[in-house]
């Protein structure tokens, strides 16, 4: 533990006495690391941004910096990083911008693997894993239990909805429901995330309503709004639910659907 002495730590920098910095890092004068925080060497933290209990940040990681955005003017914004994650080699995560709320939010329990990409104004919620090399763009929102697969792109604005696994070298370009499975190159909602609602042990009766719910939005009559306004008058599943409120949810935006 402490301040190795090689690092660099602007005044006003606030760091827990608990906290590790490790050889050759930058810690800027607005950061906030509280306690049992892991810099691992040659990390940039940098911005208004604040560190979670426990979190470890993996060397040449560069967290906090501005957006990768040409409307961004300077105008003060921040990064607020949960409790407990691990974020590897390379990761990047920007600051908010003013249009986009000025704030960019990562929750607890995550795994950000070598190399991906969080940007401004995106929103992440707890126990997503988000595979190397993959990028959320700004303004994105990431569910809980959210899996994005090694060399996925999530364009800006979409939401991706809680348990939905994106795969592999997929380009998502729409809204996810909860519990969907995304793949192929252009991203089509190909199914239900079936592993991962059975490996956090969701009763094999709403499992079934789950898929019965797919198929009627896949293929009943009427539009996919029609067809989620229906299901949501039949379901008695909270999960089937949950997928309800996600589509009916005014948000101006499109859906991937079924193919």
């Amino acid at each position: 533990m402490g301040v190795h002495p090689s690092a660099v730590i602007e005044d006003g920098a606030q760091i827990d006495p608990s906290a590790t910095v490790g050889p050759f890092c930058v810690v800027g004068s607005e950061v906030v690391l509280g306690p049992d925080v892991v810099l691992k060497s040659h990390v940039v933290i940098s911005g208004q941004t604040t560190v979670g209990e426990g979190t470890v940040i993996f060397s040449f990681a560069v967290i906090g910096e501005i957006p990768q955005d040409l409307k961004f003017k300077g105008e003060a914004s921040r990064l607020e990083i949960g409790e407990r994650n691990r974020i590897r080699e390379h990761v990047t995560m920007n600051c908010g911008t003013e249009g986009g709320g000025g704030v960019t939010r990562v929750g607890d329990d995550n795994l950000f693997m070598a190399g991906c990409h969080i940007a401004h104004d995106a929103i992440v919620g707890n126990n997503v894993v988000v595979v190397n090399n993959a990028a959320v763009a700004g303004h994105c929102v990431i569910e809980d239990d959210v899996i994005l697969g090694g060399l996925s792109g999530i364009h800006q604005w979409v939401r991706v909805g809680r348990g939905a696994i994106i795969g592999a070298v997929t380009m998502v370009t729409n809204d996810v429901i909860p519990y969907g499975l995304v793949q192929a190159s252009r991203g089509h909602l190909d199914g239900l995330n079936l592993v991962g609602l059975k490996r956090r042990g969701v009763a094999r009766s709403d499992i079934t309503a789950l898929r019965a719910a797919f198929q009627m939005l896949a293929q009943g009559e009427g539009t996919f709004h029609d067809r989620a306004t229906r299901l949501g008058a039949e379901t008695e599943s909270d999960y089937v639910r949950e997928i309800v409120d996600f589509v009916l949810a005014d948000t101006g935006r499109h859906f991937l659907t079924p193919k």
